[in-house]
């Protein structure tokens, strides 16, 4: 599941002591980003919106603090972004209440604590860390859902086939899988069927990162790739140790994204033992018939 980010401020002063004083403040608890001017923050804000909160100042040149704010407002990605006021000079109550009618959250005359300051920076930020969160959240388990649907049509299609068939998500672990897979990877335990990815050296230990980058899954979900019959050599759940032929393709959602890839595996290592066996039946029946030969004769 998505994990919490580190909160984004925006720090938009057009004084360089006054942008340093509040990094100074904040730098360890936030990811800080910097504008000397309203144009400038809202071209960064155009260009990352993943902003979580926003310390403006009042008095800067060309357009002020209050103009700014009303400018970002009128854009729908950024309208929900917490916007503080910080001013040494409009500090009247006409100027705070302009403040909040442009749409600022909260309004800070210098000087001020920087305490008080840094908790409600903190508390405006969780806010959006956490609504940003539950959002990709929400958008992960529809992705898991309508990979777990895809993946059940599809193995029932390729159940025929004497192939394996593995269903990895986005991340590149297995969510599912067929008994024919099982059997190929001589797995007992259907729990097992959660080690398949790190047996196969597909991702780490701790389940996040694909290993091996020209591997056919690790193309398939970072690239789009579609792979075929690539040969990997492989150790099995029992120890025993097997070369297998790997394909690979994307699955996308239905909003055209990657939701994770449908691998197909064969065994290799039993088709040239099947070849083998074969080979050695057709010797031993060519070598009894030289003997029945042998014996008629006499």
């Amino acid at each position: 599941m998505p994990k919490a980010r580190k909160p984004a401020v925006l720090i938009v002063d057009d004084k360089r002591p006054n942008l340093l004083a509040l990094a100074a403040v904040l730098e360890s608890d936030y990811e800080l980003l910097f504008a000397n001017s309203g144009s400038e923050a809202l071209m960064l804000l155009k260009a990352q919106p993943k902003v979580d909160v926003i310390l403006m100042d009042v008095h800067m040149p060309d357009m002020d603090g209050f103009e700014t704010v009303s400018r970002i407002k009128k854009i729908e990605a950024l309208q929900d972004i917490p916007i503080i006021f910080v001013t040494a000079v409009y500090q009247d109550d006409p100027f705070v209440k302009k403040g909040y009618e442009v749409g600022g959250i909260d309004y800070f005359s210098k000087p001020f604590d920087p305490e008080i300051l840094k908790m409600k920076v903190a508390a405006y930020a969780s806010f959006r860390v956490r609504a940003d969160l539950l959002k990709e959240k929400e958008l992960h388990l529809r992705d898991t859902e309508e990979l777990l649907r895809v993946g059940r049509k599809l193995s029932a299609v390729l159940e025929t086939l004497p192939v394996g068939v593995l269903i990895a998500d986005v991340e590149g672990r297995i969510c599912q899988t067929t008994e024919e897979a099982a059997r190929i990877l001589k797995c007992v335990e259907p729990e097992q069927s959660d080690a398949y990815g790190e047996m196969l050296g597909w991702w780490d230990s701790a389940g996040q990162m694909i290993k091996d980058e020209s591997g056919p899954l690790a193309r398939a979900l970072q690239r789009a790739e579609t792979s075929h019959s690539q040969p990997l050599q492989i150790r099995c759940f029992d120890g025993t140790e097997k070369t297998i032929l790997a394909s690979a393709s994307p699955l996308h959602g239905l909003n055209g994204h990657i939701l994770g890839a449908v691998v197909l595996i064969r065994d290799l290592t039993e088709s040239k033992q099947i070849e083998e066996d074969l080979a050695k039946r057709v010797t031993r029946l060519v070598s009894l018939g030289v003997e029945l030969e042998e014996s008629t004769a006499r």
